[in-house]
């Protein structure tokens, strides 16, 4: 009986997500009175011992460089695996991309309730109630989970890494790895300082900067504040900025410690997928704009005049 945290990796390191993810595992190991264990499918260049300043006690290996490209059928499968060999009660895993994929498969082979998207550690006072976010963040629900093996996909920027003193014993895990069925004939990099997905900071644009000639602002703030760049989705769809910098519900939703939105009015399909920010701060001269009612900070004001200074301000900080 324990706790498996399954540690989600790409091009041979662990994913930031995942951290926090183990984080949450751990804690959730000592609510119930169980251990915690990690799980991590492919090879890593990343010291694997080293995860027990997160508190976990064993890393299980599955180094197997077919697993070092996401295939979900064959990740559920292997995890699946891993579990029942193992013997853990409770699966936890990021509810990234990756965990989007196989959360739902790893619950059906184990036949095992699942909660993707939680916000918070299980109410286990009376049963095994998660917490999570339902119809795009704008309500939150409870759910029991009552099957002896529980899965919960974890939303990412929702649970505070901590970090303090071990080593983790590091084991190989001893499971059939099937051939995959998917072939990777390209891997072609996203251009930029830091992936949209694994940003602190995102400084996004809308229609209010009038053209891709002056996306040169959104990039220079973004610069100064070493992070990454987003658009909603009629930049995209003007082809003014290419299509994976698009968030929003139909786009990548993501979760900064801070968003920075310029020249978008905060329409409801942009605001579901940037709602988890922890802080959101909106720039518009149009005062009436919707966003300004979700923002924490807001200013009204023209973009053209106000980014400038902005970024000035950021770069006589970084000088001093």
């Amino acid at each position: 009986m324990c706790v498996l945290i399954f540690v989600d990796q790409t091009e041979g390191h662990i994913k930031k997500s995942s951290y926090e993810v183990l984080t949450y595992g751990v804690k959730l190991a000592a609510q119930i009175g169980t251990t915690a264990e990690a799980l991590l499918l492919g090879t890593v260049n990343d010291d694997l011992a080293a995860l027990g300043k997160y508190g976990v006690s064993k890393v299980h290996q599955a180094a197997n460089e077919t697993l070092n490209h996401l295939d979900a059928q064959l990740y559920a499968k292997v995890i699946a695996e891993a579990v029942q060999s193992i013997g853990a009660t409770v699966v936890v895993l990021s509810h990234n991309q990756t965990g989007k994929a196989i959360a739902a498969r790893i619950s059906a082979r184990l036949k095992a309730g699942l909660v993707t998207g939680a916000i918070a550690l299980p109410d286990t006072s009376n049963g095994f109630v998660v917490k999570r976010t339902v119809f795009s963040g704008k309500a939150f629900a409870n759910v029991n989970i009552v099957t002896p093996i529980k899965v919960i996909s974890l939303n990412p920027n929702s649970f505070h890494v901590a970090v303090g003193e071990g080593s983790a014993t590091v084991e190989s895990l001893n499971v059939t790895v099937d051939p995959s069925k998917i072939k990777v004939t390209a891997v072609n990099k996203v251009s930029g300082e830091v992936p949209l997905t694994e940003a602190d900071i995102v400084v996004s644009g809308g229609r209010g900067l009038k053209g891709p000639e002056n996306w040169g602002m959104i990039e220079d703030l973004a610069h100064e504040l070493h992070a990454a760049t987003a658009c909603s989705r009629p930049v995209a769809d003007s082809d003014w900025r290419p299509h994976h910098e698009h968030v929003g519900q139909t786009g990548v939703q993501i979760a900064p410690n801070l968003y920075i939105a310029i020249g978008i009015s905060g329409a409801i399909q942009h605001l579901a997928g940037v709602n988890r920010s922890k802080v959101i701060v909106v720039i518009n001269k149009d005062p009436e704009a919707p966003f300004f009612k979700a923002a924490d900070y807001g200013i009204v004001g023209d973009a053209f005049e106000v980014v400038p200074q902005l970024t000035a301000e950021i770069k006589k900080m970084h000088n001093n």
